[in-house]
Protein backbone atom coordinates (compact mmCIF):
# COMPACT_ATOMS: atom_id res chain seq x y z
CA UNK A 1 0.00 0.00 0.00
CA UNK A 2 2.80 2.42 0.89
CA UNK A 3 4.41 1.90 -2.52
CA UNK A 4 1.24 2.77 -4.40
CA UNK A 5 1.05 6.19 -6.10
CA UNK A 6 -1.13 8.74 -4.35
CA UNK A 7 -3.68 8.67 -7.18
CA UNK A 8 -4.13 4.93 -6.70
CA UNK A 9 -4.36 5.18 -2.92
CA UNK A 10 -7.13 7.76 -3.25
CA UNK A 11 -9.08 5.99 -6.00
CA UNK A 12 -12.79 6.33 -5.12
CA UNK A 13 -14.70 3.14 -4.34
CA UNK A 14 -18.23 4.49 -4.82
CA UNK A 15 -20.07 7.42 -6.35
CA UNK A 16 -20.20 9.35 -3.08
CA UNK A 17 -16.37 9.48 -3.03
CA UNK A 18 -16.16 10.35 -6.74
CA UNK A 19 -15.25 13.98 -7.52
CA UNK A 20 -16.43 15.70 -10.70
CA UNK A 21 -18.78 14.77 -13.57
CA UNK A 22 -21.88 15.81 -11.63
CA UNK A 23 -23.85 15.85 -14.90
CA UNK A 24 -23.38 12.06 -14.94
CA UNK A 25 -23.07 10.98 -11.32
CA UNK A 26 -24.76 13.76 -9.34
CA UNK A 27 -28.03 12.97 -7.56
CA UNK A 28 -29.95 13.58 -10.79
CA UNK A 29 -27.17 12.41 -13.13
CA UNK A 30 -28.09 9.98 -15.88
CA UNK A 31 -25.47 7.39 -14.90
CA UNK A 32 -26.44 7.43 -11.23
CA UNK A 33 -30.08 6.94 -12.25
CA UNK A 34 -29.09 3.94 -14.38
CA UNK A 35 -27.18 2.41 -11.47
CA UNK A 36 -30.17 2.89 -9.17
CA UNK A 37 -32.30 0.94 -11.61
CA UNK A 38 -29.62 -1.80 -11.81
CA UNK A 39 -29.82 -1.60 -15.59
CA UNK A 40 -27.00 -0.19 -17.63
CA UNK A 41 -26.24 -0.24 -21.37
CA UNK A 42 -22.84 -0.61 -22.97
CA UNK A 43 -21.02 2.69 -22.51
CA UNK A 44 -18.29 4.73 -24.16
CA UNK A 45 -16.67 7.19 -21.72
CA UNK A 46 -15.12 10.01 -23.73
CA UNK A 47 -12.96 12.60 -22.04
CA UNK A 48 -9.43 13.89 -21.40
CA UNK A 49 -6.91 12.01 -19.22
CA UNK A 50 -7.23 12.03 -15.46
CA UNK A 51 -10.94 12.79 -15.13
CA UNK A 52 -11.95 9.38 -13.75
CA UNK A 53 -12.93 7.15 -16.68
CA UNK A 54 -11.30 3.98 -15.33
CA UNK A 55 -12.46 4.72 -11.80
CA UNK A 56 -16.02 5.22 -12.99
CA UNK A 57 -15.98 1.90 -14.84
CA UNK A 58 -14.84 0.10 -11.68
CA UNK A 59 -17.47 1.85 -9.57
CA UNK A 60 -20.16 0.76 -12.03
CA UNK A 61 -19.05 -2.88 -11.74
CA UNK A 62 -18.79 -2.69 -7.93
CA UNK A 63 -22.17 -1.00 -7.55
CA UNK A 64 -23.88 -3.57 -9.76
CA UNK A 65 -21.83 -6.41 -8.17
CA UNK A 66 -20.74 -7.73 -11.54
CA UNK A 67 -17.51 -9.47 -12.56
CA UNK A 68 -15.05 -6.95 -14.00
CA UNK A 69 -12.57 -7.68 -16.79
CA UNK A 70 -10.11 -5.02 -17.94
CA UNK A 71 -8.01 -4.76 -21.09
CA UNK A 72 -5.75 -2.00 -22.36
CA UNK A 73 -5.97 -1.39 -26.08
CA UNK A 74 -2.26 -0.51 -26.07
CA UNK A 75 -1.09 -4.08 -25.48
CA UNK A 76 -4.16 -6.29 -26.02
CA UNK A 77 -4.75 -8.18 -29.27
CA UNK A 78 -7.71 -10.03 -30.76
CA UNK A 79 -6.65 -13.14 -28.81
CA UNK A 80 -6.86 -11.24 -25.53
CA UNK A 81 -10.31 -9.93 -26.42
CA UNK A 82 -11.58 -13.43 -27.20
CA UNK A 83 -10.10 -14.84 -24.00
CA UNK A 84 -11.84 -12.15 -21.94
CA UNK A 85 -15.14 -12.88 -23.71
CA UNK A 86 -14.75 -16.63 -23.07
CA UNK A 87 -14.15 -15.96 -19.37
CA UNK A 88 -17.24 -13.78 -19.33
CA UNK A 89 -19.32 -16.56 -20.90
CA UNK A 90 -18.24 -18.95 -18.14
CA UNK A 91 -19.36 -16.40 -15.53
CA UNK A 92 -22.94 -16.42 -16.79
CA UNK A 93 -25.26 -18.62 -14.78
CA UNK A 94 -28.99 -18.70 -15.50
CA UNK A 95 -30.27 -15.12 -15.05
CA UNK A 96 -27.00 -13.69 -13.68
CA UNK A 97 -26.26 -10.18 -15.04
CA UNK A 98 -23.60 -9.62 -17.70
CA UNK A 99 -19.99 -9.18 -16.62
CA UNK A 100 -18.42 -5.78 -17.33
CA UNK A 101 -15.64 -5.73 -19.94
CA UNK A 102 -13.65 -2.51 -19.66
CA UNK A 103 -11.46 -1.52 -22.63
CA UNK A 104 -9.08 1.34 -21.79
CA UNK A 105 -8.08 3.55 -24.75
CA UNK A 106 -10.53 1.76 -27.02
CA UNK A 107 -9.69 4.24 -29.80
CA UNK A 108 -6.41 2.35 -30.25
CA UNK A 109 -8.21 -0.89 -31.11
CA UNK A 110 -8.12 -1.79 -34.80
CA UNK A 111 -11.30 -2.55 -36.72
CA UNK A 112 -10.69 -6.30 -36.39
CA UNK A 113 -10.28 -5.99 -32.63
CA UNK A 114 -13.49 -4.00 -32.35
CA UNK A 115 -15.27 -6.50 -34.61
CA UNK A 116 -14.22 -9.24 -32.17
CA UNK A 117 -16.12 -7.36 -29.44
CA UNK A 118 -19.27 -6.76 -31.45
CA UNK A 119 -20.81 -10.24 -31.24
CA UNK A 120 -20.39 -10.44 -27.47
CA UNK A 121 -22.01 -7.04 -27.02
CA UNK A 122 -24.89 -7.87 -29.39
CA UNK A 123 -25.57 -11.21 -27.65
CA UNK A 124 -25.37 -9.72 -24.17
CA UNK A 125 -22.37 -11.82 -23.17
CA UNK A 126 -20.72 -8.69 -21.77
CA UNK A 127 -21.63 -5.11 -21.04
CA UNK A 128 -18.89 -3.04 -22.65
CA UNK A 129 -17.42 0.05 -21.06
CA UNK A 130 -14.87 1.70 -23.33
CA UNK A 131 -12.71 4.66 -22.34
CA UNK A 132 -11.28 7.03 -24.93
CA UNK A 133 -9.62 10.42 -25.12
CA UNK A 134 -10.54 10.64 -28.82
CA UNK A 135 -13.86 11.39 -30.49
CA UNK A 136 -15.57 7.97 -30.68
CA UNK A 137 -17.35 9.02 -33.87
CA UNK A 138 -13.99 8.70 -35.63
CA UNK A 139 -12.39 5.84 -33.70
CA UNK A 140 -15.17 3.38 -32.76
CA UNK A 141 -16.82 1.33 -35.50
CA UNK A 142 -20.40 2.42 -36.21
CA UNK A 143 -21.92 -0.97 -35.32
CA UNK A 144 -20.35 -0.86 -31.85
CA UNK A 145 -21.08 2.82 -31.39
CA UNK A 146 -24.76 2.37 -32.22
CA UNK A 147 -25.05 -0.22 -29.44
CA UNK A 148 -23.43 1.99 -26.83
CA UNK A 149 -24.34 5.11 -24.90
CA UNK A 150 -21.65 7.81 -25.18
CA UNK A 151 -21.02 9.81 -22.01
CA UNK A 152 -18.76 12.87 -22.17
CA UNK A 153 -16.49 13.56 -19.19
CA UNK A 154 -15.05 17.01 -18.58
CA UNK A 155 -11.89 18.48 -17.07
CA UNK A 156 -12.21 19.07 -13.33
CA UNK A 157 -12.95 22.68 -12.45
CA UNK A 158 -11.18 24.67 -9.73
CA UNK A 159 -13.67 23.74 -7.01
CA UNK A 160 -13.37 20.05 -7.88
CA UNK A 161 -9.57 20.23 -7.90
CA UNK A 162 -9.74 21.88 -4.48
CA UNK A 163 -11.94 19.05 -3.19
CA UNK A 164 -9.43 16.53 -4.50
CA UNK A 165 -6.51 18.40 -2.91
CA UNK A 166 -8.29 18.62 0.46
CA UNK A 167 -9.13 14.92 0.32
CA UNK A 168 -5.52 14.01 -0.38
CA UNK A 169 -4.19 16.06 2.54
CA UNK A 170 -6.86 14.91 4.99
CA UNK A 171 -7.60 11.31 4.02
CA UNK A 172 -4.41 9.84 2.58
CA UNK A 173 -2.67 7.70 5.19
CA UNK A 174 0.78 9.09 4.26
CA UNK A 175 0.15 12.78 3.53
CA UNK A 176 -2.21 13.20 6.48
CA UNK A 177 0.68 12.32 8.82
CA UNK A 178 2.90 15.07 7.42
CA UNK A 179 2.91 18.78 8.25
CA UNK A 180 1.98 20.12 4.80
CA UNK A 181 1.10 23.78 4.42
CA UNK A 182 -0.43 24.95 1.13
CA UNK A 183 0.32 28.67 0.90
CA UNK A 184 -0.56 29.01 -2.79
CA UNK A 185 -2.59 26.71 -5.03
CA UNK A 186 -2.52 28.46 -8.42
CA UNK A 187 0.50 26.62 -9.82
CA UNK A 188 -0.78 23.24 -8.64
CA UNK A 189 -4.07 23.81 -10.45
CA UNK A 190 -2.50 25.42 -13.51
CA UNK A 191 -0.04 22.58 -14.15
CA UNK A 192 -2.71 19.94 -13.55
CA UNK A 193 -4.86 21.41 -16.33
CA UNK A 194 -8.09 19.97 -14.94
CA UNK A 195 -6.54 16.48 -14.74
CA UNK A 196 -7.19 15.00 -11.30
CA UNK A 197 -4.57 12.28 -11.57
CA UNK A 198 -2.01 14.83 -12.71
CA UNK A 199 -2.81 17.05 -9.70
CA UNK A 200 -2.21 14.17 -7.29
CA UNK A 201 1.01 13.15 -9.07
CA UNK A 202 2.31 16.73 -8.93
CA UNK A 203 1.38 17.04 -5.25
CA UNK A 204 3.16 13.81 -4.40
CA UNK A 205 6.25 14.76 -6.41
CA UNK A 206 6.48 18.23 -4.84
CA UNK A 207 5.97 16.95 -1.29
CA UNK A 208 8.61 14.28 -1.77
CA UNK A 209 11.09 16.73 -3.36
CA UNK A 210 10.68 19.38 -0.64
CA UNK A 211 10.88 16.81 2.15
CA UNK A 212 14.12 15.49 0.69
CA UNK A 213 15.71 18.96 0.80
CA UNK A 214 15.07 19.71 4.48
CA UNK A 215 14.98 18.27 8.00
CA UNK A 216 12.32 15.71 8.82
CA UNK A 217 10.63 17.92 11.43
CA UNK A 218 10.29 20.97 9.18
CA UNK A 219 6.93 21.86 7.70
CA UNK A 220 6.50 21.17 3.98
CA UNK A 221 5.44 24.54 2.60
CA UNK A 222 4.02 24.51 -0.92
CA UNK A 223 3.69 27.72 -2.93
CA UNK A 224 3.71 28.61 -6.62
CA UNK A 225 7.48 28.97 -6.76
CA UNK A 226 8.21 25.61 -5.16
CA UNK A 227 5.76 23.83 -7.47
CA UNK A 228 7.27 25.39 -10.60
CA UNK A 229 10.82 24.75 -9.41
CA UNK A 230 10.28 21.08 -8.55
CA UNK A 231 8.36 20.36 -11.73
CA UNK A 232 11.09 21.86 -13.91
CA UNK A 233 13.60 19.58 -12.22
CA UNK A 234 11.55 16.40 -12.42
CA UNK A 235 9.18 16.54 -15.40
CA UNK A 236 11.53 17.47 -18.23
CA UNK A 237 10.86 14.40 -20.38
CA UNK A 238 7.81 13.38 -22.34
CA UNK A 239 5.69 10.89 -20.39
CA UNK A 240 4.45 7.97 -22.47
CA UNK A 241 1.63 7.40 -20.01
CA UNK A 242 0.05 10.74 -20.78
CA UNK A 243 1.02 13.06 -17.93
CA UNK A 244 2.47 15.62 -20.38
CA UNK A 245 0.40 14.45 -23.33
CA UNK A 246 -1.67 17.61 -23.65
CA UNK A 247 1.21 19.94 -22.77
CA UNK A 248 3.31 18.60 -25.66
CA UNK A 249 0.52 18.60 -28.25
CA UNK A 250 -0.37 22.14 -27.15
CA UNK A 251 3.14 23.51 -27.68
CA UNK A 252 3.40 21.57 -30.95
CA UNK A 253 0.25 23.20 -32.34
CA UNK A 254 1.43 26.63 -31.14
CA UNK A 255 4.75 26.25 -32.99
CA UNK A 256 3.05 25.28 -36.26
CA UNK A 257 0.59 28.14 -35.83
CA UNK A 258 3.57 30.41 -35.08
CA UNK A 259 5.24 29.43 -38.40
CA UNK A 260 8.39 27.92 -36.84
CA UNK A 261 9.20 24.67 -38.71
CA UNK A 262 12.30 24.00 -36.61
CA UNK A 263 10.47 24.05 -33.28
CA UNK A 264 7.52 22.19 -34.82
CA UNK A 265 9.79 19.34 -35.97
CA UNK A 266 11.42 19.19 -32.53
CA UNK A 267 8.08 18.78 -30.75
CA UNK A 268 6.93 16.31 -33.41
CA UNK A 269 10.05 14.24 -32.69
CA UNK A 270 9.35 14.46 -28.95
CA UNK A 271 5.90 13.00 -29.50
CA UNK A 272 7.10 10.27 -31.83
CA UNK A 273 9.89 9.25 -29.44
CA UNK A 274 7.41 9.36 -26.58
CA UNK A 275 5.15 6.84 -28.31
CA UNK A 276 2.32 9.24 -29.14
CA UNK A 277 -0.46 7.87 -31.34
CA UNK A 278 0.32 9.09 -34.88
CA UNK A 279 -3.40 9.31 -35.67
CA UNK A 280 -3.81 11.74 -32.79
CA UNK A 281 -1.04 13.93 -34.24
CA UNK A 282 -2.42 13.81 -37.78
CA UNK A 283 -5.94 14.60 -36.64
CA UNK A 284 -4.69 17.72 -34.87
CA UNK A 285 -2.91 18.79 -38.05
CA UNK A 286 -6.18 18.52 -40.02
CA UNK A 287 -7.88 20.75 -37.45
CA UNK A 288 -4.98 23.21 -37.52
CA UNK A 289 -5.00 23.41 -41.31
CA UNK A 290 -8.63 24.57 -41.24
CA UNK A 291 -8.45 26.70 -38.10
CA UNK A 292 -5.10 28.48 -38.42
CA UNK A 293 -4.24 28.42 -42.14
CA UNK A 294 -7.69 28.26 -43.67
CA UNK A 295 -8.32 30.41 -46.70
CA UNK A 296 -4.82 31.83 -46.74
CA UNK A 297 -3.80 28.49 -48.28
CA UNK A 298 -6.72 26.07 -48.84
CA UNK A 299 -4.30 23.40 -50.09
CA UNK A 300 -3.10 23.01 -46.50
CA UNK A 301 -6.31 21.21 -45.56
CA UNK A 302 -5.97 18.90 -48.56
CA UNK A 303 -2.41 17.99 -47.63
CA UNK A 304 -3.28 17.49 -43.95
CA UNK A 305 -6.16 15.22 -44.90
CA UNK A 306 -3.90 13.27 -47.29
CA UNK A 307 -1.42 12.92 -44.43
CA UNK A 308 -4.14 11.49 -42.19
CA UNK A 309 -5.08 8.93 -44.86
CA UNK A 310 -1.46 8.03 -45.63
CA UNK A 311 -0.37 7.27 -42.08
CA UNK A 312 -3.33 4.89 -41.73
CA UNK A 313 -2.04 2.97 -44.73
CA UNK A 314 1.67 2.78 -43.94
CA UNK A 315 2.09 3.16 -40.17
CA UNK A 316 5.37 3.74 -38.39
CA UNK A 317 8.27 4.16 -38.93
CA UNK A 318 7.62 5.51 -42.45
CA UNK A 319 4.70 7.62 -41.24
CA UNK A 320 7.23 9.93 -39.60
CA UNK A 321 8.26 11.15 -43.10
CA UNK A 322 4.69 11.96 -44.10
CA UNK A 323 4.15 13.79 -40.82
CA UNK A 324 7.40 15.70 -41.26
CA UNK A 325 6.47 16.87 -44.77
CA UNK A 326 3.03 17.96 -43.59
CA UNK A 327 4.35 19.78 -40.51
CA UNK A 328 6.92 21.72 -42.55
CA UNK A 329 4.30 22.67 -45.15
CA UNK A 330 1.78 23.83 -42.55
CA UNK A 331 4.36 25.70 -40.50
CA UNK A 332 5.64 27.60 -43.55
CA UNK A 333 2.18 28.38 -44.97
CA UNK A 334 0.57 31.83 -44.60
CA UNK A 335 -1.91 31.90 -41.73
CA UNK A 336 -5.53 32.98 -41.39
CA UNK A 337 -8.20 32.15 -38.83
CA UNK A 338 -10.96 33.98 -40.72
CA UNK A 339 -13.00 30.80 -41.36
CA UNK A 340 -12.72 29.79 -37.70
CA UNK A 341 -13.79 33.25 -36.50
CA UNK A 342 -16.57 33.47 -39.10
CA UNK A 343 -18.36 30.27 -38.09
CA UNK A 344 -18.07 31.12 -34.38
CA UNK A 345 -19.52 34.57 -35.08
CA UNK A 346 -22.31 33.01 -37.15
CA UNK A 347 -23.17 30.56 -34.35
CA UNK A 348 -23.18 33.40 -31.82
CA UNK A 349 -25.52 35.37 -34.09
CA UNK A 350 -27.91 32.42 -34.41
CA UNK A 351 -27.98 31.95 -30.63
CA UNK A 352 -28.60 35.66 -30.15
CA UNK A 353 -31.36 36.06 -32.75
CA UNK A 354 -33.05 32.63 -32.63
CA UNK A 355 -34.91 30.98 -35.50
CA UNK A 356 -35.46 33.90 -37.85
CA UNK A 357 -37.81 33.18 -40.77
CA UNK A 358 -36.45 32.37 -44.22
CA UNK A 359 -37.24 35.25 -46.63
CA UNK A 360 -40.26 34.40 -48.79
CA UNK A 361 -38.43 34.77 -52.10
CA UNK A 362 -35.92 32.10 -51.00
CA UNK A 363 -38.43 29.51 -49.83
CA UNK A 364 -39.11 26.35 -51.78
CA UNK A 365 -42.56 26.23 -53.42
CA UNK A 366 -43.46 22.63 -54.25
CA UNK A 367 -47.25 23.29 -54.14
CA UNK A 368 -49.51 25.84 -55.83
CA UNK A 369 -50.70 27.12 -52.47
CA UNK A 370 -47.14 27.99 -51.50
CA UNK A 371 -46.67 29.82 -54.79
CA UNK A 372 -49.91 31.71 -54.23
CA UNK A 373 -48.73 33.06 -50.84
CA UNK A 374 -45.44 34.25 -52.30
CA UNK A 375 -43.01 31.41 -51.74
CA UNK A 376 -40.16 31.76 -54.25
CA UNK A 377 -41.59 34.94 -55.79
CA UNK A 378 -38.98 37.36 -57.19
CA UNK A 379 -36.11 34.92 -56.57
CA UNK A 380 -33.30 35.70 -59.03
CA UNK A 381 -31.43 32.72 -60.49
CA UNK A 382 -27.76 33.78 -60.48
CA UNK A 383 -26.85 31.93 -63.67
CA UNK A 384 -29.33 33.99 -65.66
CA UNK A 385 -27.24 37.14 -65.09
CA UNK A 386 -23.89 38.45 -66.29
CA UNK A 387 -20.92 36.81 -64.60
CA UNK A 388 -23.37 34.47 -62.83
CA UNK A 389 -24.11 37.02 -60.13
CA UNK A 390 -27.02 39.26 -59.16
CA UNK A 391 -27.43 41.16 -55.92
CA UNK A 392 -30.36 40.07 -53.76
CA UNK A 393 -31.18 39.50 -50.08
CA UNK A 394 -30.15 36.13 -48.66
CA UNK A 395 -30.38 36.90 -44.92
CA UNK A 396 -33.50 37.24 -42.77
CA UNK A 397 -34.75 40.85 -42.66
CA UNK A 398 -33.84 41.27 -38.98
CA UNK A 399 -30.13 40.83 -39.70
CA UNK A 400 -29.97 42.22 -43.22
CA UNK A 401 -26.49 43.50 -44.09
CA UNK A 402 -24.79 41.76 -41.14
CA UNK A 403 -21.20 41.00 -42.19
CA UNK A 404 -19.84 37.75 -40.73
CA UNK A 405 -16.86 36.79 -42.90
CA UNK A 406 -13.98 39.26 -42.85
CA UNK A 407 -11.06 38.48 -45.22
CA UNK A 408 -7.64 38.81 -43.59
CA UNK A 409 -4.45 40.36 -44.90
CA UNK A 410 -2.89 37.62 -46.98
CA UNK A 411 -2.54 37.21 -50.75
CA UNK A 412 -5.25 34.56 -51.18
CA UNK A 413 -7.87 36.36 -49.12
CA UNK A 414 -7.08 39.73 -50.65
CA UNK A 415 -8.15 38.19 -53.94
CA UNK A 416 -11.37 37.00 -52.24
CA UNK A 417 -11.85 40.49 -50.81
CA UNK A 418 -11.66 42.04 -54.29
CA UNK A 419 -14.45 39.76 -55.52
CA UNK A 420 -16.61 40.47 -52.47
CA UNK A 421 -16.02 44.21 -52.90
CA UNK A 422 -17.20 44.00 -56.49
CA UNK A 423 -20.30 41.97 -55.57
CA UNK A 424 -21.32 43.15 -52.12
CA UNK A 425 -19.83 46.59 -51.41
CA UNK A 426 -23.28 48.17 -51.05
CA UNK A 427 -25.02 45.51 -48.98
CA UNK A 428 -22.15 44.37 -46.72
CA UNK A 429 -19.67 47.22 -46.97
CA UNK A 430 -16.71 45.24 -48.30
Amino acid sequence: MMNQPLAERLRPRNLDEYIGQTHLVGQTGVLRQSLRSKRIPSIILWGPPGVGKTTLAKIVANTLERPFYQLSAINAGVKDVREAINKAKKQRFFSAPNPILFIDEIHRFSKSQQDALLGAVEQGVVTLIGATTENPSFEVISALLSRSQVYILKHLNTDELQQLLDRALQKDEILSQQNIIIKQREALFQYSGGDGRKLLNILELVVHAIAGDQDNDAAIVIDNHSVTDKLQQNLATYDKNGEMHYDIISVFIKTVRGSDPNAALYWLARMLEGGEDIKFIARRLVILAAEDIGLANPNALLLANACFDAIHKIGMPEARIVLSETVIYLATSPKSNSAYKAIDDAIALVRQTGNLPVPLHLRNAPTQLMKDVGYGKQYKYAHDFDENFVEQEFLPDAISGRKIYQPQNNRAEQSIWQRLKKWWSKRYGY
